[in-house]
C-alpha cells in the first residue's frame, strides 16, 4: 500500500515515522524547507516508548506528485486545511482513501465537497507530541492511538486493509465501526479542555484552585455534551466520567495545545474547534440563549485573533 503522509510535523511525522519503522511504503508530502531538513538530518522520533530515526526518509513536493496513492494520511491544523488540500490533490485517484486526523467535524464537510464522500474516511488519534527546536518529533507521553472507519459504520474491505497496514507498528491502531462517535467524544473533551484553559489562561490544576474554576470546567463539559447529544452522538457515560476526572484533577499540569499556541502568539483553531461546535449547537437549539460558557470562550479566542492580526499588520 502506497501511503502519502501530508506534512512531517509532530503528528504526521510521528505516525508516518512509525509506519516507516515497520517497513511500510511511506512518502512525506512536505515543503522545500522541511524536505531539506529531513534530507540532512533524517526524521527523528524521541519517545518514552522507543526512539527511532529514519535517515533521509522519502519526501515529495506538491509539484512533483505524478501518480495516485492508495492512502493519504493528513493531520494538519485546521487553518492550513485549504493549503493541504491543494497540495495533495494530484495524489488522489479513483481508489484513493483519505484519512484525516484533524479534530472536530468541519474538515469532513470540506473534504467531501472537494473529493466526494466516498474518498473520505473518519479518523481520530490520541497523542501528545511536538516539534523540537531541531525539527525532531518529541512524543510527550505514552499515548499513541489511532482509529479509522467508514462513516456509515461498515467495516469495509479498504478499512480492514488500512488497519492491517498498521499492524506491527509501535502505535495502537484499530478499525472502528463507531468512528463518528469516537470523533464526537474527542471533540467534546477537546472543546471543553481548550475552552477552559484558554479562557482562564491556566493549567487544569490551577483552575481547580480558583474560586468557581471547577464549576466552569464542568459547565463547559455539559454544554459540549448537550450539543453532541442533540446532534445524535451522546457521549458514553464512561467517557464523560473520564473527561470530568481528567479536567478536574487536583494539581494537574495539563493545558490544551491551543492555550500553548496563545502563549506563543501562534495561529489557533478557534473556528474549527469552538466556533463550529457552537454553530452545530445553535442549529439544534442545544445552547442556552444567555450565559453560554462556550460562547464566552469563543469570544475570547476571536479577540485574541483580532489582536494578533493587528500586531502583524504593524510589523
Amino acid at each position: 500500500m502506497r501511503i502519502l503522509v501530508v506534512g512531517a510535523g509532530a503528528v504526521g511525522g510521528y505516525f508516518g515515522g512509525r509506519l516507516i519503522e515497520a517497513g511500510r511504503d511511506v512518502t512525506f508530502l512536505v515543503r522545500p524547507r522541511r524536505a531539506a531538513e529531513l534530507a540532512a538530518g533524517g526524521l527523528l522520533i524521541k519517545s518514552a516508548t522507543g526512539d527511532f530515526t529514519a535517515p533521509s526518509p522519502p519526501t515529495v513536493l506538491s509539484g512533483d506528485l505524478d501518480a495516485p496513492f492508495d492512502l493519504i494520511l493528513m493531520s494538519c491544523k485546521a487553518y492550513s486545511l485549504d493549503d493541504a488540500i491543494s497540495s495533495f490533490s494530484p495524489a488522489v485517484g479513483p481508489d484513493t482513501a483519505i484519512l484525516p486526523l484533524l479534530n472536530g467535524m468541519r474538515h469532513l464537510d470540506i473534504l467531501d465537497e472537494r473529493f466526494g464522500p466516498a474518498h473520505v474516511l473518519g479518523g481520530q488519534c490520541v497523542i501528545a507530541a511536538t516539534l523540537g527546536s531541531q525539527g525532531q518529533i518529541v512524543h510527550l507521553n505514552q499515548n499513541h492511538e489511532l482509529s479509522l472507519g467508514e462513516r456509515d459504520g461498515v467495516l469495509s474491505v479498504r478499512v480492514r486493509a488500512i488497519a492491517d497496514e498498521m499492524v506491527g507498528t509501535a502505535f495502537e491502531a484499530h478499525a472502528s465501526e463507531l468512528v463518528l462517535q469516537e470523533m464526537w467524544e474527542k471533540w467534546v473533551f477537546l472543546a471543553a479542555f481548550a475552552g477552559s484553559t484558554c479562557l482562564l489562561r491556566a493549567a487544569i490544576g490551577d483552575i481547580g484552585k480558583a474560586p468557581g474554576g471547577t464549576e466552569i470546567v464542568l459547565g463547559l463539559i455539559e454544554e459540549c455534551r448537550a450539543i453532541a447529544q442533540a446532534n445524535g452522538f451522546p457521549p458514553r457515560d464512561a467517557m464523560l466520567e473520564r473527561y470530568r476526572g481528567m479536567l478536574t484533577a487536583a494539581g494537574s499540569p495539563l493545558t490544551a495545545s491551543m492555550a500553548r499556541d496563545i502563549e506563543n502568539h501562534n495561529p489557533i483553531e478557534a473556528d474549527h474547534i469552538i466556533g463550529d461546535l457552537i454553530r452545530r449547537g445553535e442549529r439544534v437549539g442545544a445552547l442556552p440563549d444567555k450565559g453560554s460558557l462556550l460562547r464566552l470562550a469563543y469570544t475570547h479566542l476571536k479577540a485574541y485573533e483580532a489582536r494578533e492580526e493587528r500586531s502583524r499588520s504593524k510589523r
